[in-house]
């Protein structure tokens, strides 16, 4: 981090230096033999042009590390730093313009003073309209130095927190149970890696996603932020990004029209980011609770598109980890997308702690609630949680705190889907029954399977 203290003064005193010690040190007895004769100028003259040439090569030197050692924040630094460079301009352009009318150069003869007026003018015109561009470019992040800081929000759960009887707000129903670090509220980055940063979107258990742009090819994208340095072994930092990495290149292998495309990934500092596809449109959540149930057929659908999906993924290693219906969303074009695929286990990979339970309570599977190592059936499971949800508008398990919570959906057999919907065909009651079991060796063996079984009962109720 840059000592700005420290900086600005050497800045300072070295724009003292250019204003007066020129005119002080020519006005020393000594300086009247100074040994060296520039220009046809005094001993004196010729002093006092050094010390100012001195001077301002000394403060574009300064000028130029400031530039490049402080840090974009967002706020003060990144105005500073931007307007460092068109004010110094200013500065050697004026200065060098009173030096040269101070000591009566010849030059200024020799070039023609209409012609060094014109130069001048022309030198201050460009410099001024660099200052006031620069300016009115960076205005957003000048209004950021001068904002009342937000107060710090965290938001930190653990295991011993309570879901409240899954109140009627969804959002207090998905708690993500990873041990983490506070989300603490700060200005937004202006560039992640080659993306300029635009704005925040939103924020979650994992980090910050917000929107941004590749100017290269003038692509809106979604950056979801991680923290890399989350570890008790500092040590072990360069492991810690190493897996972040090797996750984020195994689940950006995944091509699918069904899947949320992730275009990249990189580190700025101890921050990772995931550069992924831009979507509009709405999550199942916005379709899981009453009055807002969709037709059976259209969940039959949708349920069907998803595993399908994730059997793709299922085949080439990756497993979700976190199906739920804010990770489903219906696009503006009625597409099916799963997002975050992946993401979990990304964020689990920066961990170094043991026993990591990674997931929303409500929707993950016995498995991962015992803290074993899951493959796709576990995501089987979550989804046939989703659809229960959006067949009957509440999740299959339910209790008053999380511990209950992961209990019943550990040990307690789920409730009958007939008990919620009794207009459905039993096919449905058994497709669902077979999803939620307990033994992950009882369920569909693949994503697929459950697609299949999905698509035979629509099948059946059509006819």
């Amino acid at each position: 981090m840059v000592n700005t203290s420290r900086w600005a003064l050497h800045y300072l005193l070295v724009t003292c230096a250019v204003l007066f010690a020129g005119p002080a040190f020519s006005r020393l007895p000594a300086a009247q033999s100074f040994p060296l004769i520039l220009f046809g100028l005094s001993a004196s003259q010729t002093l006092h042009l050094i010390t100012e040439t001195v001077g301002l090569a000394v403060l574009s030197l300064i000028s130029i590390r400031i530039v490049l050692t402080m840090p974009d924040d967002g706020r003060g630094y990144s105005f500073l730093k931007r307007m460092i460079l068109p004010i110094t301009t200013l500065l050697i352009v004026i200065m060098t313009d009173k030096t040269i009318r101070l000591l009566g150069l010849s030059l200024i003869d020799g070039f023609g003073t209409a012609r060094y007026a014109i130069a001048h003018l022309v030198l201050l015109t460009v410099t001024g309209l660099w200052i006031t561009t620069t300016w009115l470019l960076n205005l957003d992040v000048l209004r950021r130095f001068f904002a009342q800081p937000a107060p710090g929000v965290h938001r930190t759960t653990s295991l011993t927190d309570t879901e409240g009887a899954q109140r009627k707000e969804d959002d207090e129903r998905d708690i993500d149970t990873s041990p983490r670090r506070s989300i603490t509220q700060t200005s937004p980055p202006l560039t992640l890696g080659r993306y300029r940063v635009l704005k925040e979107l939103g924020r979650g258990a994992m980090g910050v996603v917000y929107l941004g742009k590749d100017p290269t090819i003038q692509r809106f994208v979604a950056i979801k932020t991680m923290r890399l340095d989350e570890t008790d072994e500092p040590d072990k930092l360069q492991d810690v990004k190493a897996r972040f990495f090797r996750e984020a290149e195994s689940t950006g292998r995944l091509s699918h029209p069904n899947i949320v495309t992730i275009f990249d990934a990189g580190e700025a500092g101890d921050l990772g980011y995931i550069a992924m596809e831009l979507l509009e449109g709405t999550t199942l959540k916005d379709w899981s609770r009453k009055p807002k149930l969709l037709p059976f057929d259209k969940v039959i659908s949708n349920v069907a598109t998803v595993a399908d999906a994730m059997d793709y993924a299922h085949q080439q290693g990756v497993v979700h980890r976190d199906i739920k219906p804010a990770n489903i969303m219906v696009t503006k074009e009625q597409v099916i997308k799963i997002m975050d695929f992946g993401i979990a286990k990304m964020a689990m990979s920066t961990k170094t702690q043991t026993n990591i339970v990674m997931g929303t309570p409500t929707y993950m599977s016995p498995e991962q609630i015992a803290g074993k190592k899951v493959d796709g059936r576990s995501d089987i499971f979550s989804l046939a949680v989703v659809m229960f949800e959006l067949l009957t508008g509440r999740p299959p398990f339910m209790a008053d705190n999380v511990s209950a919570l992961l209990f019943a959906i550990a040990q307690t057999p789920h409730p009958s889907l007939k008990a919620f919907r009794s207009d459905l065909p039993p096919a449905v009651k058994d497709v669902i029954d077979r999803a939620l079991q307990k033994d992950p060796a009882q369920r569909y063996r693949r994503a697929s399977d459950f697609a299949a079984a999905l698509r035979s009962c629509a099948k059946g109720l059509a006819a």
